[in-house]
């Protein structure tokens, strides 16, 4: 480029032929990129002499093209085929990686040539390379002669070849080796060669036409396994081959039917046809005619025809002088060239029997008769005999064709005929074998066939003959009710003989067995009666029904016949409830102490007696001052409106400084028509009290108006802690006595005690706390000293609580505000207060003070109201 820019002095050069040379040389510094070369094993390169197995998945990545630059400019990467050719591979320009997109069949193309690229930008080198596909084992054996058909003479001997299967598997390596199996060589008459294919007789085997035309072979062609998608595989294929036997003559006529049996009756005549024998060659495949011919027992009596085997009879049946004639007969095979080959023999019996042309005949007392009939009582003995029927049964023809069977045909089960086998003649009984079906109110008459069928003859002459039984009713049947029980209501204002239900009971026997009489007794049927004959159940005339009083009645009822047989049902009556009772406070003029935050509770109680007669809502009806209070409609419980928290509220709201309201409630129930009745509460609203003492001190004073209960916790209380007292006791005398030792006499030093005078304040003065209205002081405790210095004493001796002083009865005067004629509703808090200054104090001593002096106090302000309720 210096040289260049020297050359700018030349004036005769011209300026397109500068750049020109300023290209060239700048171009002879620029170097074609190259791929680098890892060798045929190498994952990265040009791609020479890579192989690739068949069963790589779709999407693998399999190579990177790895090359460089001289200048160290970067390069890029690409991949091409042959037009028309798929293309296998693809891959990314800037990093080289070839990725597998198409799947892979070695079988189909075992090589796939591709160019591959590398540029710079300027400068791109292709180079063709070849990759090579490896195989896997996924190919199957397929059979080149399979399905086929053999056909194998039945004379095959034992271990000849009969066939040979030839199967191909176009994988490589042991992947395309094949072996062969029979699928079952269980009961099998064949084998095969595994590597041959060659299919043989077993030895010890043979095959025969006339058990097996057919065989049915299944081959099993296995190759020698490979690896496909990294796992070890072995794949088979299979194939039937057919194997027809083809027949040889070398079995001999066999008979069909056998054994034979004909008869001679008296009416055949020379020449009547008695039997037909009928044998085949052995060899079906290819069988030859048969000739017959008596060998033996004919006696001149019979012949045979030699083509059909038809036996006839050569003379009377008269001439014959024996009954039976065993008659023995060859068959013989007869080739093309007429000469006798293999036979058979068979044994034909002729009996000579009696014609059969006289069919069964029942008899009466009268000769011939088919209707026979008779009067019974349902319900007869079972195994009675009906004796009223008197049948006979004869057949005039002679050994078998004389003996018939007896059946009687009729419904169900319930008679039975004796004997069921006759030969010639018998007596026929009927028996009685389901007495319980025999049932007038069922059948009133029944209807049977008495049948005699031949058993042995060809002709199976019959003979039928009625029987007609007419049952009698008796009284076995009991008045059944049409329910096990019934349920009734009714209104509790019924007047008496009013109808409660109607019951019916049916008796199924006729006449006066069938008459059903009603009556009913049970501890719950005094208010009820019952016609006899309807079933219909009423109350008595001066029946009273109180729903309120009783509600649920239960009582028997019974149906029962002329002749004692009865039934029982149960009757449930319930009275319903009418809405006749007016709900009804406890008193006509309720009074309530209410604490402010706290409801204080009414109740009204309805005497009816089921929902939603007696379900009371309440509601208030009028109160002075008006839109003060709320009442629970549900539950009667009143309380101030949710803005009324301090009793300054109240005292803004009302002059009346005592702090009484009279409000009307009303309690109405729900019954229709609806009862209401309404009520005076005097409330006195007051604040809670806080009270020291814990729990039980608030306990007490929100059950100040239940006085009762308070005295029932206390007891309760001095109760458990008498049983503890008594345990520890107890339980230091077992110990004191176990340790066996003699204790001396104990000294008590007692300390001088510092009394405190008692201190009332003013009950009417407001507190700077109000906790502090009942607070009590504690006593002193005296010190006990333990003077025999061991440890089975109880350290401390509690000294008695002084006595807590009374409270006035009544306020001073002055106290509160009440307007003339009003009744007073004064509840005032009252406090007293015990100052002391003990040296120490037990929990149980300050618990047991608190609850003195609210006991006290509760005392006080109950004694109060008496005072006022007096006046």
């Amino acid at each position: 480029m210096a040289w260049l820019f020297r050359m700018k002095n030349v004036k005769k050069l011209h300026f397109p032929l500068v750049l020109v040379l300023a290209y060239l040389c700048y171009a002879q510094g620029d170097y074609a990129p190259h791929f680098f070369d890892n060798g045929p094993y190498g994952d990265n390169g040009n791609l020479a002499l890579f192989s690739l197995s068949e069963d790589t998945p779709v999407g693998t990545q399999i190579y990177a093209l790895n090359g460089t630059d001289p200048e160290g400019q970067e390069v890029r990467y690409g991949v091409a085929f042959e037009p028309g050719y798929k293309e296998f591979f693809r891959v990314d320009p800037k990093s080289g990686n070839i990725t597998l997109v198409e799947p892979l069949d070695r079988e189909k193309q075992d090589s796939i040539e591709v160019y591959v690229s590398i540029t710079d930008g300027r400068n791109k080198v292709t180079e063709k390379v070849t990759v090579f596909v490896m195989d896997a084992n996924d190919e199957r054996p397929e059979f080149e002669n399979m399905p086929s058909i053999v056909d194998v003479p039945e004379t095959t001997e034992s271990g000849n070849s009969i066939y040979k299967v030839k199967a191909v598997d176009k994988d490589t390596g042991s992947g395309g080796s094949v072996t062969y199996y029979l699928q079952s060589t269980q009961d099998s008459k064949f084998s095969i060669d595994r590597h041959s294919g060659v299919l043989r007789i077993k030895p010890g085997e043979s095959l025969d036409y006339e058990q097996s035309r057919t065989h049915f072979v299944t081959v099993v062609a296995k190759d020698g396994g490979g690896d496909f998608n990294g796992k070890e595989q072995v794949m088979s294929s299979s194939a039937t081959l057919t194997i027809n036997v083809i027949d040889i003559q070398d079995t001999p006529p066999a008979f069909v039917g056998t054994p034979y049996f004909g008869y001679v009756y008296e009416v055949s005549s020379p020449g009547s046809e008695i039997y037909t024998v009928l044998a085949k060659d052995g060899d079906v495949g290819n069988p030859n005619p048969i000739h017959y011919s008596i060998e033996s027992g004919a006696d001149g009596v019979f012949g045979i025809n030699k083509t059909s085997g038809c036996i006839r009879l050569l003379i009377y049946p008269v001439n014959l002088k024996r009954e039976i004639f065993n008659i023995k007969v060859k068959a013989s095979e007869v080739s093309p060239d007429m000469d006798f080959l293999d036979f058979g023999l068979t044994t034909v019996v002729i009996r000579v029997v009696d014609l059969n042309n006289h069919p069964p005949t029942f008899f009466g007392e009268n000769g011939p008769q088919n209707m026979f009939e008779m009067t019974m009582y349902e319900h007869p003995p079972e195994g009675e005999i009906l004796r009223g029927l008197k049948i006979t049964v004869n057949d005039s023809d002679q050994g078998a064709n004389a003996k018939f069977n007896l059946r009687l045909i009729g419904p169900g089960r319930m008679l039975r005929v004796v004997p069921q086998t006759v030969l010639n003649e018998a007596q026929v009984t009927i028996l009685v074998e389901d007495s319980a079906a025999m049932d007038y109110e069922k059948h009133q008459f029944l209807t049977y066939k008495l049948l005699a069928v031949e058993i042995d003859t060809p002709e199976r002459f019959s003979a039928t003959a009625d029987i007609v039984i007419h049952l009698l009713d008796s009284n076995d049947n009991a008045p059944k009710f049409s329910s096990d029980y019934y349920i009734a209501r009714i209104p509790e204002n019924s007047p008496g003989g009013s109808n409660v239900v109607a019951v019916t009971a049916t008796d199924p026997d006729s006449g006066l067995w069938g008459e059903v009489k009603y009556s009913i007794y049970g501890s719950g049927a005094d208010l009820f009666l019952i016609q006899p004959a309807s079933g219909i159940i009423y109350t008595q005339p001066w029946a009273n029904l109180d729903a309120e009083v009783k509600s649920k009645y239960n009582f028997y009822v019974k149906a029962e016949d002329t002749e004692g047989k009865y039934s029982l049902a149960e009757v449930f009556v319930t009275v319903l409830d009418l809405n006749d009772h007016s709900p009804e406070f406890n008193y006509k003029f309720l009074e309530k102490t209410m604490v402010i935050g706290a409801p204080v509770k009414i109740e009204a109680v309805d005497d009816d007696a089921e929902e939603p007669n007696n379900v009371i809502e309440y509601s208030i009806m009028k109160a002075d001052p008006d839109n003060i209070f709320d009442i629970n409609a549900d539950t009667g419980e009143i309380k101030l409106k949710s803005y009324i928290k301090s009793m300054d509220i109240v005292q803004n709201i009302t002059k009346q400084k005592d702090c009484t309201w009279s409000v009307v409630v009303q309690a109405r129930d729900r019954g229709s028509p609806s009862f209401s009745t309404t009520t005076v509460v005097k409330i006195d609203i007051t604040e809670a009290t806080q009270l020291r003492g814990g729990p039980l001190a608030s306990f007490l004073m929100r059950s100040r108006d239940k006085p009762l209960q308070i005295l029932g916790v206390i007891a309760g209380f001095i109760s458990i802690m008498v049983i503890v007292t008594v345990f520890i006791s107890t339980a230091m005398f077992l110990r004191n006595k176990k340790s066996n030792r003699i204790l001396p006499n104990r000294r008590i030093r007692r300390r001088p005690r510092h009394r405190q005078p008692w201190t009332f304040k003013n009950p009417f003065k407001k507190p700077d706390n109000p906790g502090e209205k009942f607070v009590v002081e504690e006593p002193e405790l005296e010190e006990v000293d333990n003077i025999n210095c061991n440890n089975n004493l109880v350290d401390y001796h509690y000294r008695p609580p002084a006595p807590v002083p009374s409270a006035p009865a009544l306020p001073p005067p002055g106290y509160g505000y009440s307007r003339p004629g009003d009744r007073q509703w004064v509840v005032p808090t009252v406090s007293g207060t015990v100052t002391a200054k003990p040296k120490s104090k037990s929990f149980r001593d300050r618990e047991n003070c608190v609850n003195v002096a609210l006991v006290s106090e509760l005392k006080m302000r109950l004694e109060q109201k008496r005072m006022q309720n007096r006046y």
